[in-house]
């Protein structure tokens, strides 16, 4: 099973800021996990959302080329319940860069309404932040992550912070796997 919690990009300014949209619906299994009696979005799916559409906002400041890893939510807050037919909006925008990762600020609204919101580092993991293991040079393989990009919509709406459009060969992605 896929966790995306993010079904399509709207919006994708690089170094800047993303919104990304999701679509929730009471055939979701996950909406009859939580309270059977009146299926609702977990909360924590409503943090993962956020987190997915600030994750991909930092690991593009690195050129998708960088292990970044969410470290923290320094701020979370949830302000009501979401449920099946409700769309839900996620905004992240970069707040601070700095060497060792950059934190974002997020929410989620459904129309007008605000749902959760908070702040999230992500860090930059690079040899001998864990000690003598071994860390992988990429978190994804790079055609995986293409189909990722490709189906929530970045190519199709990104643009770089100067406003040039987003192109996966920018970031050495394989065009073959894209058909």
């Amino acid at each position: 099973m896929r966790w995306l919690w993010v079904d399509r990009f709207t919006e994708f300014v690089g170094s800047s800021h993303a919104v990304g949209h999701k679509g929730v619906a009471l055939s979701d299994p996950f909406m009859h996990d939580h309270w059977d009696a009146y299926p609702t979005m977990p909360h924590t799916l409503m943090a993962e959302g956020m987190a997915q559409t600030g994750g991909l906002l930092v690991s593009e400041l690195y050129e998708f080329k960088e292990l970044v890893v969410l470290a923290k939510f320094s701020k979370l807050a949830f302000h009501g319940i979401t449920r099946g037919g409700d769309s839900v909006t996620y905004r992240a925008e970069i707040e601070n860069v700095r060497d060792i990762g950059s934190s974002v600020v997020v929410s989620g609204h459904c129309g007008d309404e605000l749902r959760c919101e908070g702040e999230i580092f992500f860090a930059r993991l690079q040899a001998g932040d864990v000690g003598d293991q071994e860390i992988p040079k990429r978190l994804f393989d790079p055609a995986d992550l293409l189909q990722w990009l490709l189906r929530v919509g970045i190519f199709e709406i990104g643009v770089k912070k100067d406003g040039t459009r987003m192109h996966p060969a920018d970031y050495g992605l394989p065009m073959k796997s894209a058909g």
